[in-house]
């Protein structure tokens, strides 16, 4: 298990870049910003000009701001120490939804169908939320239903070597096909998670959106109630456009999770705002790096106070 020290110091080290588009250009951090003067419109203005930069969206940014100044105005806030505590708890207060477990639950084999662009990380990840379900005792299968992308399969196998797991593909077979031939690998193997990885994608390809609706189709014959998890994974660094890929995704294919990955410390998290106001589903897990157990689950309290230090 990950220590949680160690995490919160990873965790605070991804979102350099985000704490410096909050405060870093205005003086020195977001303390400094807060702190060098009287609290007015004009702090305001810094503070919407900071939210922006950091990837929040105009629309995230204009709601925070618009409850930062009720709770002002209510707690009468006049300094910088309350200010801060004040926009931890607005932040809180979005990013709390958002919050939730993974739980396999009942069902043998949990079913998960993991969903992505072309370099979001979405390979990398199924290696790693592997580790983390066998960290927790559960024995895990993988399919490679990416049968779009050269090498993917490869790229899958040498994640199922690293963690001694199988994995279930077939040479440029068809997607619906692996899935299928891998629910009934688990079922027969007892296996209490099966993660299927699909071909990357542009939500505009709508060809091959249409065949990742064909793969859920496929599972759900298969096994009646499944997939029991549908997660998209986005890269961190992609900004507005990941809120893009969030509405098209789910339009398609009705999402029960996110995994947002790459906040290593150059990409801007401020996104997760933007992605809370326009379409709040569930995020489930952050990557901060790209060691095995640099994926870990959400928790709201945690990226706060690494936001706002």
């Amino acid at each position: 298990m990950l220590a949680a020290a160690s995490w919160a110091a990873r965790l605070k080290a991804g979102l350099a870049r985000t704490r410096e588009a909050l405060g870093g250009a205005l003086g020195g951090g977001l303390g400094a910003l807060l702190g060098r003067r009287k609290i007015d419109e004009a702090l305001f203005g810094e503070l919407e000009t900071a939210l922006l930069s950091a990837d929040c969206g105009v629309e995230a940014t204009r709601a925070l701001l618009d409850d930062l100044r009720i709770r002002v105005k209510k707690q009468r806030i006049e300094d910088s120490v309350a200010l801060k505590a004040a926009l931890k708890a607005a932040l809180l207060d979005r990013l709390a939804p958002l919050e939730r477990k993974l739980d396999t639950g009942p069902h043998k084999p949990c079913v998960i169908v993991v969903a992505g662009v072309n370099g979001s990380g979405k390979t990398t990840s199924i290696g790693k939320l592997a580790k983390w379900l066998q960290g927790r005792g559960l024995t895990v299968m993988l399919a490679a239903a990416d049968t779009f992308r050269a090498a993917a399969r490869e790229q899958l196998a040498a994640w199922g070597e690293r963690n001694g797991v199988t994995v279930i593909g077939q040479q440029g077979g068809d997607p619906g096909a692996v899935v299928f031939d891998a629910i009934g690998a688990a079922t027969a193997r007892g296996a209490e998670v099966l993660i299927a990885d699909t071909a990357g994608r542009l939500p505009t390809q709508l060809h091959l959106m249409e065949e990742i609706k064909k793969v859920k189709r496929v599972i759900a014959k298969s096994m009646p109630g499944a997939p029991h998890e549908t997660l998209l994974v986005l890269d961190g660094g992609t900004g507005q456009n990941a809120i893009a890929q969030v509405k098209a995704f789910d339009e398609a294919l009705g999402l029960t999770g996110l995994i947002l990955t790459k906040l290593d410390g150059s990409a801007k998290g401020g996104v997760i705002l933007g992605i809370a106001k326009a379409r709040p589903i569930p995020l489930l897990f952050i990557g901060v790096g790209e060691g095995i157990d640099d994926l870990q689950p959400f928790v709201a309290s945690d990226f706060v106070e690494a936001l706002v230090d």
